[in-house]
């Protein structure tokens, strides 16, 4: 069956996420300018840019269970981003009750933090109407300004050129959501200008990204390894766009969004790591 097996793709990264989540953390040691601070600065960037594709998948599998595309796997994709969004918000809230954050960063994140808890109250009410779809997509879409904000905040903070990457990276993440969001917006008849602009230009961007990324002198061997594997995850997942939005369509948006997640994911995994050397 599809469920099972976009289940079987989806939730090892969803476990692993979720233990880096826990076990790494978003609260940081200080953000004094010490060589652990600064380290502390690239793990900060990439958690605090999850929060944008966490709004934004959220958004997707509430509308995914709307349209009844996948709904197991949509239901355990909701919660898993549920809880990371609530664990991460407690994690940061801490930071800041214990003077770890920047002021201005301390403001976003409290805004982060509101946002988030008002998503998780739209997206808890069953999704059987278009305009609970909508209000839910409209609230993720707040949500993820803000995040924004916060993650190119921090990532000033990074002294060195090389953060970019992270945030472009962690940001890929996003798309890659906001994108499989938007198809099943349009699916759901929800005739938006807004809606068929952002699909064009978020495909744009991510392409863009992924060249980016590849011109960018910092490269392992492990990344150029993941920047070909984004290739062809994209490129499923491009051709799964193009589709007509019937039940093949809506699978395979569902299925090749989370796989290109998953690659995104490691990919920014691995630029953390890599600004993290450079900053110790």
């Amino acid at each position: 069956m599809l469920t099972r097996e976009f289940s079987a793709d989806a939730m090892p990264c969803q476990r692993r996420v979720a233990v880096q989540w826990v076990a790494a953390g978003v609260l940081l040691p200080t953000w004094a300018l010490s060589a652990q601070a600064q380290m502390g600065l690239s793990g900060a960037i990439n958690y605090a840019g999850w929060f944008r594709a966490l709004s934004q998948r959220m958004a997707k599998a509430y509308c995914q269970q709307y349209l009844q595309v996948l709904p197991g796997a949509a239901v355990d994709v909701m919660g898993l981003a549920r809880k990371m969004a609530l664990s991460g918000s407690s994690e940061l809230a801490k930071g800041t009750q214990s003077g770890q954050w920047p002021a201005d960063v301390g403001r976003q994140l409290a805004e982060v933090q509101k946002q988030f808890a008002l998503l998780n109250q739209l997206t808890a009410a069953p999704a059987t109407q278009t305009a609970l779809v909508v209000a839910a997509s409209e609230q993720a879409d707040r949500t993820l300004l803000i995040a924004q904000a916060v993650t190119e905040s921090i990532e000033k903070m990074a002294p060195a050129p090389s953060a970019r990457l992270v945030n472009l990276a962690g940001r890929q993440r996003m798309l890659s959501q906001r994108l499989a969001k938007n198809y099943f917006l349009h699916a759901a008849k929800v005739e938006s200008k807004v809606v068929q602009a952002q699909l064009a230009s978020d495909a744009a961007d991510f392409r863009q990204a992924l060249q980016t990324l590849k011109a960018a002198p910092v490269s392992t061997t492990a990344i150029r390894n993941e920047l070909e594997l984004a290739d062809s995850q994209w490129l499923f997942f491009e051709s799964a766009l193009r589709r007509p939005a019937d039940d093949a369509g809506l699978n395979a948006v569902a299925t090749t969004s989370e796989r290109l997640l998953s690659v995104m994911d490691k990919l920014t995994g691995l630029y953390e790591a890599a600004l993290r050397e450079v900053l110790g």
